[in-house]
């Protein structure tokens, strides 16, 4: 995430921002120019370089601050649109639960426009859209509980998720190290992408090269998991325990953690958090200008690494778990640099047209 300084004053504003607190002007955010525009006084609209904006019809609901062309027949944003389903909002807690959900899925929209990844021209069998469920009481008394997970381009997602109290009890439960509603949608997002990047491309064999066969029963994979947990040394191979349930869950796991890598790269770069500065023609020089645009993975693994080091030490400094527990191996740095070559814009452009086997030696 990048930084953000109001249009009207120069005050540093935030990503979810809809009023700057120096000037009070109220903040749209502009997803094609990257930008937070101030709204001038006594207007109703948003202006930049000529063209007209208006609010997402979410804003007064879920405090979207998403902008729609002033002359845009829908009334929803990038993100709000497509969202097919939300929780009853006349039951305690779902109003807040929703807009938790919606900010998580505006940074995953943040993520994916940096990557070029539309989802706008999606084959007609998967258009992407999100619903948002609670578990259902049955006259019987009993719960039907809500799956998160993804089927042809639609994301389900669980709204306790977004309850602190209950995914912290789930991520014990399920010994995760983190368990956070932007991961899910990150995982979810990896698995659809899946779907249109891999599954009927050219990339399957190398996939399935480093990743493990998919065609291997998924139900019965989960099941074993959910028994007998993950392999001893699990750890050298995948970026998690759930990884190892089977090649879609690890493609999904390694697909969310290399976007956790990218943007908090950039967040780092932009506070001016450089370890690992380089010299240049007898200068220091920042190891990466924009993660998002970077082309080398290894330069990406050399700038992430001493950076969670050292907010693991910080972490551990003021008595709070690690942030970062997790160890890069030479194993998943592959699974990460086939990522890498489906995701970033001019790696995508160009190995599309080879073997992907050719594009991901690390």
């Amino acid at each position: 995430m990048r930084r953000y300084s109001c249009t009207n004053c120069s005050n540093e504003v935030h990503f979810d921002n809809t009023v700057c607190v120096s000037c009070e002007s109220g903040l749209g955010y502009d997803c094609e120019q990257d930008c937070l525009l101030s709204q001038p006084a006594g207007s109703q609209l948003w202006v930049r370089d000529g063209a007209s904006f208006r609010e997402c019809i979410n804003r007064q609901t879920i405090g979207c601050n998403w902008l729609v062309d002033a002359d845009a027949s829908d009334g929803f944003c990038r993100s709000c649109r497509h969202t097919q389903l939300i929780p009853d909002l006349n039951i305690l807690g779902n109003a807040e639960n929703w807009t938790k959900l919606e900010r998580s899925k505006r940074l995953l929209f943040y993520s994916l426009l940096k990557f070029g990844l539309s989802v706008e021209d999606a084959p007609g069998e998967y258009p992407l859209r999100f619903e948002f469920k609670a578990d259902e009481l049955t006259y019987d008394g009993l719960t039907t509980p809500v799956m998160t997970g993804h089927e042809n381009g639609l994301i389900t997602i669980n709204i306790a998720e977004a309850d602190d109290l209950v995914r912290e009890r789930h991520r014990e439960a399920m010994g995760e190290p983190y368990r956070t509603l932007i991961g899910h949608f990150r995982h979810e997002i990896g698995h659809y992408f899946w779907d249109r990047l891999v599954a009927q491309s050219d990339q399957l064999s190398g996939y399935r090269e480093i990743f493990g066969d998919e065609t291997l029963d998924y139900a019965g994979a989960l099941q074993a998991h959910y028994q007998f947990g993950a392999p001893l040394g699990w750890e050298q191979n995948y970026v998690s325990a759930y990884a190892t349930a089977h090649p879609w869950e690890d493609f999904a796991e390694t697909f969310a953690h290399y976007v956790h890598m990218i943007d908090g790269l950039e967040t780092a770069s932009n506070y001016g958090i450089d370890l690992r500065p380089f010299c240049q023609d007898g200068k220091r020089a920042r190891v990466l200008d924009d993660p998002y645009e970077e082309a080398d993975l290894d330069r990406l693994v050399r700038a992430w690494v001493p950076l969670t080091v050292a907010l693991n030490a910080v972490n551990r400094s003021i008595g709070n778990r690690d942030f970062y527990p997790f160890v890069l191996s030479e194993t998943i740095k592959r699974k990460l640099a086939f990522i890498h070559a489906l995701v970033h814009p001019a790696m995508r452009a160009s190995n599309f047209d080879a073997p992907m086997q050719q594009a991901v030696g690390f």
